[in-house]
């Protein structure tokens, strides 16, 4: 199959491009311009992440189905003394002017009181020091989607104009604007932000650095030019699942950042192994120069092998990453169905680009790429460029490193063993979180606006825990009193009619939503029992649902992975023990990364140098991310390391050997497409969303583990203490092997 694909490719080279060029012009277009309707960007969702069905999202789904009015924004003013008479004109014409927009229903504000801010009724308007009030909007519920849009932009102008009409020569006035659609808007342009962030860091060091290990500008661009064309595949393969999940704003950032790291990893394979190959074979060639014509058939040859081998090889890659992304599909919450679904696309796109455009881009640039290039004749970087791009060694520093393990195989294994189990150990203070506004960064006008509204308007902020109950007002009246007498409830708000339902906002003895106050009074309640139906949201019931639909479905999920990596790996190898050992080595691989990712967000250790404001948890969401990402890419380098080893034991090498050879063949492109993708993982750690901080130095951090600690030292050491028996098989496994098998 391989060389059938290579040989088609290598035929119509320019036919191949031409075909992807326009495919990805087509989806940049529609993804990100919007050509044709509305862009990616346009379509992301932002929110707690919910769990279909769960209680949280019941309750949600009635409070808003019981809701009397649209969409709000507030403008809190500050700088002023709302019982300054003189001020009742000028809100006056600001109120008529906002009830004058299309769509708004209502306008309240202190003024519109007999006692203006003086009333009792005014105080949860008025800032707690005196030093502003509050001006709500509310616009009409139902209402279409570009006339609230409209509407919504009209208030918002005349709201952040407000501060400067109410100035006077005597007193400056500023005001903060804040909403729903505000918060949803700014989360959103943070994701486009950091996405360009990422990719003007990445992008330019990831090209460097293959410009070092290929020695030269041609084929450093190779897999480039594959990571572009994936990226943009990408973005139009999530901008038509939207239409079908809906989509979380960080969802975008997450499978780029993917296909980004996939495509330059394949793409560096692809290119190496053609280079070796090619090299070989103009080596053999008598002496001929490498500028002949490309119908020698040199290079169709030399870029068939690849196909037969390093074409296999991104291909179960490709498989094992696909599988273990597949996994996060099975679980409830749709945040990870959607995760799991755009991955799954992009690591498609990264894999056939690898296996179709690439080597279209080698057929085309033929034997230049053996030729030294204009980095050669530089002088201080020839060296260099001699060392990182030779691609001809049988025997080298990694070589040697293997011969260094393999004389101490059970010294560096229990050193390794270690190292992990230290990374490892801070998964025991792991605490989960669901947040929201709490992801943008510091510096974010909407948390500002939310910190000064639970600072100065208390009396107008909501309650954290919200309970959706079926009895009359007097039986939860009744039933509150109950609510109100247990551990960390601070105050129990007055029952509220809500249609057929009462609604009752329960207030815990602490400033966090989603701390563990706040869950602990979420399952007191819910275990209260009560002489009516129930239901409990908020925060951090949201949290509590969450966790339980990951631990209700991880088996399944950890299942269905397990068994689809492990029958993969046997097709490859032929091999029982080998699997294994490669699933547990990335089970410590993801233990010690995700000890590191409680270590420097959760505990706070890095958040100066990386600029955030810890929430007191990981989301609950990028611990499922980094398990699924991080093991398929663990999967990733064991499959590149295996398909060497497993080449030179087919070739007649004893085990030692072929570890020793196979390690010195694949360590360079391991460690190479590390130091790549591990560019591009941090260039998105610049970002400012935390959950995209949160990713990125996680998936960072698991590349560097499993790149250095795990392949040079742990797989060397435990393949040579197990020796023969790491080919070892049932015999009619072996015999199954033998017809089913995928072999070069």
């Amino acid at each position: 199959m391989f060389d059938s694909l290579g040989r088609a490719v290598a035929r119509r080279p320019r036919t191949t491009i031409l075909v992807w060029l326009v495919l990805a012009g087509a989806c940049f277009a529609l993804a990100v311009l919007g050509v044709g309707g509305e862009s990616v960007f346009g379509r992301l969702t932002t929110g707690a992440p919910s769990v279909p069905g769960s209680e949280s999202d019941r309750a949600g789904e009635i409070l808003a189905a019981q809701s009397t009015s649209g969409p709000s924004l507030t403008l809190a003013v500050v700088g002023v003394d709302p019982r300054r008479t003189d001020l009742a004109g000028d809100v006056g014409r600001l109120r008529a002017d906002l009830l004058a927009v299309p769509g708004v229903a209502s306008v309240i504000d202190p003024y519109l009181l007999p006692d203006g801010p003086a009333s009792p009724a005014a105080a949860p308007l008025v800032a707690a020091d005196g030093d502003g009030f509050l001006v709500v909007v509310e616009l009409e519920r139902g209402l279409a989607g570009s006339v609230e849009s409209a509407a919504l932009s009209d208030v918002e102008r005349l709201l952040r104009a407000a501060p400067a009409e109410l100035s006077t020569p005597s007193r400056t006035v500023t005001g903060l604007v804040g909403g729903t659609s505000l918060i949803v808007d700014e989360i959103t342009g943070q994701v486009r932000q950091d996405l360009r962030t990422g990719e003007a860091i990445a992008l330019p060091v990831a090209l460097a650095v293959m410009v070092l290990v290929f020695g030269g500008f041609l084929a450093a661009a190779m897999p480039m030019l594959g990571a572009l064309v994936s990226i943009a595949a990408g973005l139009g393969s999530v901008h038509a699942l939207s239409y079908v999940i809906e989509m979380d704003a960080s969802v975008v950032n997450v499978v780029t950042v993917l296909g980004l790291g996939l495509s330059i990893d394949y793409g560096l394979l692809v290119v190496s192994r053609f280079r070796e190959e090619l090299t070989t074979l103009v080596a053999a060639d008598d002496g001929a120069s490498v500028r002949r014509r490309r119908g020698d058939g040199a290079v169709e040859t030399a870029l068939r092998t690849t196909m037969r081998t390093a074409g296999r090889t991104v291909t179960f890659s490709a498989l094992t990453i696909a599988i273990a992304v597949c996994g996060l599909i099975v679980f409830e919450p749709e945040i990870l169905r959607a995760f799991g679904a755009t991955s799954a696309a992009v690591v498609a796109f990264a894999l056939v680009t690898a296996i179709t455009l690439v080597p279209a881009g080698l057929r085309l640039a033929g034997r230049r790429l053996v030729r030294p290039g204009l980095l050669a004749r530089v002088p201080g970087v020839r060296a260099v460029v001699a060392r990182t791009g030779d691609v001809s060694r049988a025997e080298g520093v990694f070589s040697t490193l293997a011969a260094w393990v393999q004389h101490r195989p059970w010294r560096v294994l229990g050193g390794s063993l270690l190292v992990l189990g230290v990374l490892a150990a801070p998964i025991a203070d792991l605490a989960l979180r669901n947040s929201t506004i709490e992801l943008l960064p510091r510096e974010s006008d909407q948390r500002a606006f939310l910190a000064h509204i639970a600072e100065q308007y208390p009396g107008s902020s909501s309650a954290a825990v919200h309970v959706v109950a079926q009895g009359t007002l007097e039986e939860v009246g009744a039933w509150s009193a109950r609510v109100a007498r247990l551990d960390g409830v601070a105050s129990v708000d007055p029952p509220e009619a809500l249609g057929p339902y009462v609604y009752l906002g329960v207030r815990p003895d602490s400033a966090d939503p989603g701390g563990r106050v706040a869950s602990d009074v979420v399952r007191e309640v819910r275990d209260l029992g009560a002489p009516f139906p129930v239901l409990v949201t908020g925060q951090a019931a949201n949290q509590i649902d969450f966790v339980t639909a990951l631990q209700d479905r991880m088996w399944w999920a950890v299942g269905v992975v397990a068994v689809a990596t492990l029958l993969l790996l046997f097709l490859m190898t032929g091999s029982v023990l080998v699997p294994i050992k490669a699933l547990l080595t990335n089970v410590l691989s993801l233990s010690a990364t995700l000890g590191v990712l409680v270590w420097a967000f959760q505990q706070e250790h890095l958040a100066d140098a990386l600029g955030f404001v810890a929430t007191g948890g990981i989301e609950t969401y990028v611990v499922a991310l980094v398990v699924a990402f991080a093991f398929g890419l663990s999967m990733d380098y064991e499959v590149f390391l295996l398909s060497r080893i497993k080449e030179m034991h087919d070739a007649g090498h004893d085990n030692d050997t072929a570890v020793r050879l196979g390690l010195q063949r694949s360590a360079r492109i391991i460690t190479s497409a590390a130091a790549i993708i591990i560019v591009v993982f941090t260039g998105f750690v610049f970002g400012e969303l935390l959950v995209i901080k949160e990713v990125g130095f996680s998936l960072a951090v698991a590349v560097l583990i499993d790149a250095t600690l795990v392949r040079m030292l742990l797989v060397p050491a435990t393949m040579t203490l197990l020796g023969r028996a790491n080919w070892w098989a049932p015999r009619w496994l072996r015999r199954l092997h033998e017809r089913a098998g995928l072999a070069h």
